[in-house]
């Protein structure tokens, strides 16, 4: 077994793709070890790269910064960005850098196409389009949609709380996966998204700016 383990980590290093299952966005994965703070990923789909990365962690070991091109999701150009996460445990003693627990601390930087989404209201329907290529349309009354462009959402299901916050439910063949409590403030500039991750059990909050 400890030889096989070896085996696969001089894989990974070398960069050689790795299957993986159950993921929507990719099917295989490699790493390439830069250096001993450095690292490179690519994602594949059925043979296509969809996802590459590079990874480094500062001098201190405290700090991880990162880049990436994102065209998993997307019909159009890939989504980049760069961030910044801190440390929450080491790795074990001799592993590479990178080896710990993170969290993750900043974005630097987001292409505009991963930002810039459009609601339209309808009578008692809503619809969403952003530039990546997602869209749906769906009754304010909570009941199922079809959610286009993304491998990962296949439905959604959109209701109205108050007058001003609506609740939006992504899913992944029937389980909920995500849920945004969108709220329109009196002045109609600005809209508070606060979003709930139920894959990886986490919290966020932004704030978008009408165009």
């Amino acid at each position: 077994m400890r030889k096989q383990l070896q085996d696969v980590e001089g894989e990974l290093a070398a960069g050689q793709d790795q299957k993986v299952t159950g993921h929507p966005y990719y099917d295989t994965m490699s790493i390439k070890v830069v250096d001993d703070r450095t690292i490179e990923e690519a994602d594949k789909k059925n043979g296509k790269t969809v996802t590459t990365s590079k990874t480094t962690v500062s001098p201190d070991g405290n700090t991880l910064t990162f880049e990436f091109s994102d065209s998993s999701a997307t019909n159009a150009a890939p989504v980049t960005g760069k961030g910044e996460a801190t440390r929450v445990a080491k790795g074990p003693d001799g592993s590479h850098a990178i080896s710990g627990s993170w969290r993750a601390a900043k974005m630097e930087s987001l292409s505009d196409n991963a930002l810039m989404f459009s609601f339209k209201g309808e009578g008692d329907s809503l619809t969403m389009t952003n530039p990546t290529g997602q869209a749906y349309t769906a009754k304010l009354d909570g009941t199922d949609a079809l959610y286009k462009g993304d491998p990962g959402t296949t439905s959604v299901s959109v209701r109205r709380l108050v007058n001003n916050m609506i609740e939006e439910r992504d899913k992944r063949d029937g389980k909920v996966i995500g849920i945004a409590r969108m709220t329109v403030a009196p002045d109609g500039k600005t809209m508070t998204i606060a979003v709930t991750d139920k894959l990886h059990g986490t919290t966020s909050q932004f704030v978008a700016e009408k165009q």
